[in-house]
């Protein structure tokens, strides 16, 4: 059973509340609830200290009943509304995931997870890790840092390469990002000799050829609707056709097998 708000207190035996709710907030499936420190800790450093460690919020005792209950009623609803927008960004098929800035993945939607498995490693119950390269960059890329908007995620094991790139923060410690696969294809590399194309040009020849809309294109390179049209200009001139229809014909020709 998966709890719907968590009221924490810091002293406890054994493990006191800070430890509890980091760990609390490794475990991927509870990662999402918020968490209230209800304690007798009322000095600055115990209250910097509970929300560094993942609490939503700090209550002081002694408690009022009314109080508390109007604060979990705030937080369970926010909670609430973060998970509709998980929900939707996975039935809309968006290649995103938000990671902590200490590496750990805390989300991602069904298609980034397909693109995570097996390039990151992944510890029970806590998720994927990114590796340590990444986990600077994460820190460089906050705003107001110099750092490059992207960053590549090679697998030493195999010829795949995913790119992270930047979207925003949204939460003191935690990022969104989006997911590309930059890993070569065999289709594109025929392409590219075959019309004389860029490698981002043969890309979106190799999705316009499976039937993929512009949109889709663009979510999947990680690039805008835009873009994609300037690109098809381009690939129009140099394939000397006038549409999509001939383009898409002159691709599957070259992409069949001979």
């Amino acid at each position: 059973i998966t709890p719907d708000v968590i009221l924490l207190d810091a002293i406890m035996p054994g493990m006191d509340g800070f430890e509890t709710c980091r760990r609390l907030k490794e475990i991927k499936a509870l990662a999402h609830v918020p968490v209230i420190f209800m304690t007798g800790l009322s000095e600055t450093e115990d209250i910097v200290k509970g929300l560094d460690a993942g609490g939503v919020d700090y209550v002081t005792k002694p408690v009022v009943p009314s109080e508390i209950l109007a604060r979990m009623r705030v937080h369970l609803a926010n909670a609430r509304q973060t998970q509709s927008a998980q929900v939707a960004l996975d039935v809309a098929g968006r290649f995103l995931m938000s990671a902590s800035l200490d590496g750990r993945v805390l989300w991602s939607t069904p298609q980034a997870t397909q693109l995570l498995v097996g390039l990151l490693p992944a510890t029970p119950g806590e998720g994927f890790v990114l590796p340590p390269h990444v986990r600077d960059w994460l820190h460089r890329a906050l705003p107001g840092a110099a750092a490059p908007e992207t960053i590549a995620v090679p697998d030493a094991r195999a010829d795949r390469r995913l790119t992270l790139s930047y979207v925003g923060q949204i939460g003191p410690q935690e990022v969104l990002l989006r997911v590309m696969d930059d890993t070569p294809r065999k289709d594109e590399e025929v392409l590219r000799k075959a019309f004389g194309v860029t490698h981002r040009e043969a890309e979106v020849l190799a999705w316009i050829a499976k039937g993929k809309p512009n949109r889709d294109i663009a979510e999947i390179l990680g690039l805008s609707p835009r873009t994609v049209n300037k690109h098809l200009e381009q690939i129009y001139s140099k394939l000397g056709v006038e549409n999509r229809a001939a383009a898409t014909a002159i691709v599957v020709r070259a992409l069949s097998p001979r």
